[in-house]
This record gives structure tokens, C-alpha cells and sequence, in this order.
């Protein structure tokens, strides 16, 4: 048989499947419900219910699901609808959940409205069905499940020709390919021969994107809905799975929860081979970056020691080394973007993607020098003169910390003088979008540093403790930035400073409030008459 022959017989082969396959989908319709706990919802609606017809691409089957809890025997719906191709639904006509006492019981089937009734069975053979809703069910005919089984020869036929073409063109290729196998590309083969590591929340519940929150290097950051609740979700382009596959392993090891670092929910791949998307899903924070607060507020005394303490404390957690429980991490990006604000201004640290993990008697891994925010490089860093150890990479983060203290300072009106518009480090001396080579000359050549206002220094000599603390926060930023390496605070001591400084402020106010007291109940003699 020519070539001409086969591709012929290829073609018409996979013109029946398409055609079977679209048979398949196009009349596909579910039972469409979504539960509202307040008639506040969105758009002022409550409870939305209807029927769905899927739609998708021609060679997707299309499924029907249903999600629902069972608290103390009461049952509540909370979704149901169109579900995407997915294998664990294939020739189920039933909807039936049958893992063992889930929190959200889900299940998913085949056919027009098999979503109406759905049922838990985890180890027997027949459970009384849950109550549906007020949709009609229509039952399936029995021409259509002969037809589906019909359809499947001609379907496998369809993919092994394909095959065989693919092969063929393959193998007859004058010129083929060669692919040079770097580390990275070698790092990347390796990594796509084992399957996803499993999602510790996520399975299959239905996750929605909802609005897109910010874009950077890597990838961007959605705002989406799992089931009722709000989470964030980081979509990394099939290129960058090496920095996605870092802040997984970041995000995996043993001790990566604390209170002042972001939530890690799970991971998933998504889309098709060509089209693969990465995705991490972590906790949602409504406030947004640092960043971001600062642009558009003004902060008290007390908000900025709560914003400095808590993420000094989230950085000196991860820098510490607890022996056979977690490592030292260094985060190689920290930047007032990668500190997110809790709804109690509390910080949490985020973006793992080029963070570095120090185990004893291991390799750090990948350690190029050069990586980061230019604007947030230490000295070290822009020269490339980096001592390749722990304490040097732990030390670059602290140059950083620096930096953001001066942000939280130019934004706080605990001093007399004026508050200034939010300004970037170095904003002012190097421009919104410096070149390395720009801030070489500023931070290296010149050794500037970000101005500090000389109204913050005049505090030292104040009474009110809130300008004592300012000053001693200049003093901190400092000591953090400072052109030697070895010469910078830990994190961990700058929490202590912080803590330092807000209990002055308690105590002083204390004292003050003392000495108010005792002289408004002092006992003046009663003055004499003139009379």
C-alpha cells in the first residue's frame, strides 16, 4: 500500500470517528443547579437551577456532575452541571459517589440529565437515592447506548491508524530533528515521565476561574472558586514547568506550614499535551500584595509594626533550620509583591518558584547567582561575586527586607512631616524600569541606598514613643542593607527589634497615661480669701 493509500485510509477512518464522536456530544444536556447561601448573592440571585446543554470540543466527551454534603442526614445540594472529558466518568449512566465518607461527596455519569438523581454507594450494592431536584428526569434510550457501543471499535481503529501515520512520517523524515539534552531539557524528560504528584485537596471538585488578579515572569494569578470557597490559583505556561516544579517541591516539603507563609492547597495539570497548563492552587488574600496596600493607603504605627513583625517572623521561620523536620530555605525574590496582606494586616510570604532549600549532605540545586527583582538584588548579587553558601544566600533575602521596611516606612504617618506618593526602592535614583546595569551604578559603583527622610531621624529626640520606634526602624533598614554581607541583621533579629519597638510604645503610653492620673487627682490647698 503507497502513502498516498494509506493517508487516504486515514482520513476517511478519522472522518467516521469525528463524526461519531460529535454524534455523541452534541445532544448532551445536564441538570444545571447552583446552591446560594444568601439570597445576597451575586447579582442579587439565589438559588440557580435549569437545565445545561455542554458544549466543547468535537473530540471531548461530555459529562454531567453533581456535588452535594450530608451534614447529620440533612442533604444540600451545592452544584450540579456540564463536567469535561474525563476518563473516571467514562460509561457510567448512573451518577454514584463511592469513596468512603468524603467531606463534599461529588460524582459524575453519561447521558442527558443522568446528573437529576445521584447516589452514595462507598461498599454496598444498592443505597436509597438522594432527593432529586424539581427537574423531570428523562431516561436514556436503549438505541443510544447501543450506538455509543458501537462507535468504540471504530474509535479504537480510528487512534491506532493514526498512530501507525504519525510512525510513519516519523521514520521518513530526510532530516530528523536532534534535541540536544541540556540539564534543564534533561531535568524536564525526566520530570514528564511520571505522573502528577497527587493534589492533597483538590481531585476532581470542580474549580472555577473567576478573575484574573496579576501577571508576572512566570505565569499569572487568578482569583477562583472551589466549591464555596475563594481560592488563588497560579497557572504556569508549559515553558516554565521548572519554576512551577520548584515551588511544588518548595511547597511539599515537611514544615512549609506556618502562619506567615502562604496556604499551599494543591497542584494540578491542566489542558491538553500541546495546550498543558500548570497550575498551584493556595490560599486567596482579598487585600492583595504589599504592594499594592501601600499604593493606595497610608499606614498607622501599629499597622506597620503588625505588617514588619509578622513577615520577619514568616521569613525567619523559613531561614531556620529545625533538624529532621524542615530546612533552611532561602527565597532568592523577597520583594514587597511576594508579601500578601491578611484581612488582619498580618503578612504571609509567597512565590516559592526560585527559592533554595539547604539539606544536609545535599546539593542546593539550581543556584545561578544572578536571579530575582534587579531592584531588590543585593550588592553581591548585581557583581556576581556570590559565596555560594547558606548564610550568603540567606544574607541576600535580608538586603531585601531592607528595602521593604523603607517602603513601609515612606508610607507610615507616625512622623511629623508630609506622607509622600508610594515610590519603589530606588524609584527615585533609578527609574520605574532600571537595567542591571543601572543598578550596578546606583547600588555597586555609587553605593546608594533608598533616602531616608530626615524627619523619620529627627524622632529620636521625642518623647512620643511612636517616633522613637521610627527611628530605630531607620536604624534597622540600615543595619539590613548594608553594603557587607556579614554585617546584616538576621531575620530573626529583626523580628526582635520589632517586637522591641511596640512594647516601648505600650509601656510609654502606659507611663503616660500614669502621670496624667496622678495629677488630676492631686489635692490643690483651697485659696485664701481677699476678703
Amino acid at each position: 500500500m503507497g502513502s498516498a493509500t494509506r493517508l487516504a485510509f486515514s482520513v476517511l477512518l478519522i472522518t467516521c470517528s469525528s463524526g461519531a464522536i460529535l454524534g455523541h456530544t452534541q445532544t448532551q444536556t445536564c441538570v444545571l443547579y447552583s446552591y446560594s447561601s444568601s439570597s445576597s448573592s451575586v447579582e442579587g440571585r439565589g438559588n440557580i437551577s435549569g437545565v445545561e446543554i455542554c458544549s466543547g470540543q468535537k473530540d471531548k466527551r461530555q459529562h454531567c456532575f453533581a456535588t452535594w454534603r450530608n451534614t447529620s442526614g440533612q442533604v444540600t445540594v451545592v452544584k450540579q452541571g456540564c463536567w469535561l472529558d474525563d476518563p473516571s466518568c467514562y460509561d457510567r449512566w448512573e451518577c454514584v459517589e463511592r469513596k468512603e465518607s468524603p467531606d463534599v461527596f461529588f460524582c459524575c455519569c453519561e447521558g442527558s440529565l443522568c446528573n437529576q438523581k445521584f447516589f452514595y454507594l462507598p461498599n454496598s450494592n444498592h443505597t436509597p437515592p438522594l432527593p432529586p431536584t424539581n427537574i423531570p428526569l428523562t431516561l436514556r434510550p436503549p438505541v443510544v447506548t447501543a450506538l455509543m457501543y458501537s462507535l468504540l471499535p471504530i474509535m479504537a481503529v480510528a487512534i491506532i491508524v493514526l498512530l501507525s501515520f504519525w510512525m510513519y512520517r516519523h521514520h521518513k523524515l530526510a532530516y530528523p530533528p536532534v534535541l540536544v539534552p541540556t540539564q534543564h531539557a534533561f531535568h524536564i524528560m525526566v520530570e514528564e515521565t511520571g505522573p502528577l504528584p497527587p493534589s492533597p485537596v483538590l481531585g476532581q471538585k470542580p474549580l472555577q476561574l473567576l478573575e484574573l488578579k496579576a501577571r508576572g515572569r512566570f505565569g499569572c494569578v487568578w482569583k477562583a472558586q472551589l466549591l464555596s470557597e475563594h481560592v488563588a490559583v497560579k497557572i504556569f505556561p508549559a515553558q516554565e514547568r521548572q519554576s512551577w516544579q520548584n515551588e511544588f517541591e518548595i511547597f511539599s516539603l515537611s514544615g512549609m506550614r506556618h502562619e506567615n507563609l502562604l496556604q499551599f492547597l494543591g497542584a494540578e495539570k491542566r489542558g491538553s499535551e500541546l495546550e498543558t497548563e500548570l497550575w498551584l492552587v493556595t490560599a486567596y488574600h482579598h487585600k492583595g500584595s504589599l504592594t499594592d496596600h501601600l499604593k493606595a493607603n497610608v499606614l498607622s504605627w501599629s499597622e506597620l509594626c503588625r505588617i514588619a513583625q509578622s513577615m520577619s517572623r514568616g521569613l525567619a521561620y523559613l531561614h531556620e533550620d529545625i533538624p529532621a523536620y524542615k530546612p533552611a530555605i532561602a527565597h532568592r525574590d523577597f520583594k514587597s509583591k511576594n508579601v500578601l496582606l491578611k484581612s488582619d494586616l498580618t503578612a504571609c510570604i509567597a512565590d516559592f518558584g526560585l527559592a533554595l532549600r539547604f539539606e544536609a549532605g545535599k546539593s542546593p540545586g539550581d543556584a545561578h547567582g544572578q536571579v530575582g527583582t534587579r531592584r531588590y538584588m543585593a550588592p553581591e548579587v548585581l557583581e556576581g561575586a556570590i559565596n555560594f553558601q547558606r548564610d550568603s544566600f540567606l544574607r541576600i533575602d535580608m538586603y531585601a527586607v531592607g528595602l521593604v521596611l523603607w517602603e513601609l516606612a515612606s508610607r507610615c504617618k507616625a512622623a511629623d512631616g508630609p506622607v509622600d506618593e508610594y515610590l519603589l526602592p530606588f524609584e527615585e535614583e533609578a527609574g520605574q524600569h532600571p537595567s542591571l546595569e543601572d543598578m550596578q551604578e546606583v547600588v555597586v559603583y555609587k553605593k546608594l541606598r533608598p533616602t531616608i527622610r530626615e524627619c523619620w531621624q529627627k524622632h529620636a529626640v521625642s518623647s512620643l514613643p511612636p517616633r522613637q520606634g521610627l527611628a530605630l526602624l531607620c536604624e534597622t533598614m540600615e543595619e539590613c542593607w548594608d553594603h557587607e554581607a556579614e554585617a546584616r541583621l538576621s531575620a530573626g533579629c529583626v523580628e526582635e527589634r520589632v517586637v522591641q519597638m511596640q512594647q516601648s510604645s505600650v509601656t510609654a503610653h502606659e507611663e503616660i497615661v500614669m502621670v496624667v492620673t496622678m495629677v488630676t487627682n492631686v489635692d490643690y490647698p483651697p485659696k485664701e480669701s481677699s476678703l
